[in-house]
C-alpha cells in the first residue's frame, strides 16, 4: 500500500464521490474545549465512506472478471458500498450479511439490486461462507477492510482531509477514526503521512470492542472476546486487519474507547448542532472528541463521521435521551 495507489483510486472515484466538507459548530468547540472540524461521510453515496472503496475495488477489477460479479460481507455500509458500485457497473453482487445488522442496511443493500445471504454472527464465519460462494459462483470477494482497493478507497477521504484542513489553516492535530478492521483509517493514515504528516490518525471504537487500541497497546493483533453487545455494529469487527494493522502499527496514534450512551450522545449533537444524521457507529469518533477531550492533544481535532445509516427507532432513542446535551 502506498500513496500513488491512494491518488489512483481518487482518479477513477472522480465525478463519481462526493467531497464531503469539514463543518464546524460553535457548541461543539464549547463542549469539546477545541476546534472540532466535522467531516460527514455519512452524507457520502449509499450514507457512507464505504462508497469509496467499494468502487474503487470494483473499478479496479478486469472487464473479464468483474463481469461475473462480486462478493461481500458486511454488517451493512460495505455491503451497501459494493452494491451500489456493482450497480453502477452493470455487474451482478452477493452480499453476505448479518441476520441482526439494521434493517435499513438489509433492506438498502437489496434495493441496490445485490442478492443479501444472512447469517449468525455469533455462530457462523462469514470468512467461511464468503469463501465457499465466490468459489462455487466465481465471484471476486471484496473484504470490508483488509483488500488493498478498498483501502485505496477510503484513503481518498484523508487526501480530502489533508487538502481541506490546509485551506483552513490547520496543520498539526488529532484526526479520529471511528475503526472496525483498519480500512479507513489505515487509507487515512498513508494519505496524511504523504500530504498531511502534522495531522495524526487515531482509532476511536466502542468499549468492550476496542480490539484496534488493545492491538495497538500490546504490539500485535488481539480479538475481541465477542461480537454481538454494541449498538456500534458498524465497527464491531473480530480483530484488525493483517494488512491494515502494521499501517495503524506505524502512522496511528493511541487509540480510544467509548460507551453506546456517549455514541447516543454525540448523534443528538450532531443532529442538533449540525444537522446531520450519524448512525451510532459512525459517531463514536465525534463522542471521543466532545465527551473525552482529556485524551487528545492540541487546539483542533478533526472528526471523521463515517456513516448515518441508523434505523429510525435507535435514532429517535438518541434524540430523546441527549436532545438537551
Amino acid at each position: 500500500m502506498n500513496i500513488d495507489m491512494i491518488e489512483a483510486a481518487a482518479g477513477r472515484l472522480a465525478g463519481w464521490v462526493r467531497r464531503t466538507p469539514l463543518l464546524s459548530s460553535p457548541f461543539l468547540d464549547r463542549i469539546a474545549g477545541r476546534r472540532v472540524l466535522v467531516k460527514p461521510e455519512c452524507l457520502q453515496h449509499t450514507g457512507s465512506f464505504k462508497f469509496r472503496g467499494g468502487w474503487s475495488a470494483v473499478s479496479a477489477l478486469p472487464e473479464d472478471v468483474r463481469s461475473r460479479g462480486v462478493i461481500a460481507f458486511s454488517s451493512g455500509n460495505h455491503a451497501q458500498g459494493v452494491a451500489h458500485a456493482a450497480q453502477e457497473h452493470g455487474v451482478p453482487a452477493v452480499i453476505i450479511m448479518p441476520a441482526d445488522a439494521p434493517k435499513l442496511k438489509i433492506e438498502n443493500t437489496r434495493a441496490y439490486g445485490a442478492e443479501v445471504v444472512l447469517y449468525d454472527r455469533a455462530t457462523e464465519d462469514r470468512d467461511e461462507i464468503g469463501a465457499r460462494l465466490s468459489e462455487k459462483r466465481g465471484l471476486t470477494l471484496i473484504k470490508p477492510f483488509d483488500e488493498p482497493q478498498v483501502i485505496a478507497g477510503q484513503g481518498t477521504t484523508g487526501l480530502e482531509i489533508a487538502e481541506q484542513a490546509a485551506e483552513m489553516g490547520v496543520s498539526k492535530a488529532d484526526v479520529l477514526v471511528c475503526c472496525g478492521g483498519g480500512g479507513l483509517i489505515s487509507g487515512i493514515a498513508l494519505a496524511l503521512e504523504a500530504k498531511a504528516p502534522g495531522l495524526r490518525a487515531r482509532p476511536v471504537e466502542p468499549e468492550g470492542f476496542d480490539d484496534a487500541a488493545r492491538s495497538l497497546a500490546a504490539g500485535q493483533i488481539v480479538s475481541n472476546e465477542r461480537m454481538t453487545g454494541s449498538l456500534c455494529d458498524a465497527i464491531v469487527t473480530p480483530h484488525p486487519g493483517e494488512l491494515t494493522f502494521p499501517i495503524m502499527q506505524r502512522l496511528c496514534g493511541p487509540g480510544i474507547a467509548v460507551s453506546d450512551d456517549d455514541a447516543l450522545r454525540a448523534m443528538a449533537q450532531a443532529f442538533t448542532r449540525l444537522k446531520v444524521v450519524i448512525e451510532p457507529g459512525g459517531a463514536v469518533a465525534l463522542a471521543a472528541a466532545l465527551f473525552q477531550p482529556e485524551a487528545i492533544q492540541g487546539d483542533t481535532v478533526i472528526v471523521v463521521a463515517t456513516g448515518g445509516n441508523v434505523d429510525a427507532p435507535v435514532f429517535r432513542m438518541a434524540l430523546e435521551r441527549f436532545a438537551d446535551g
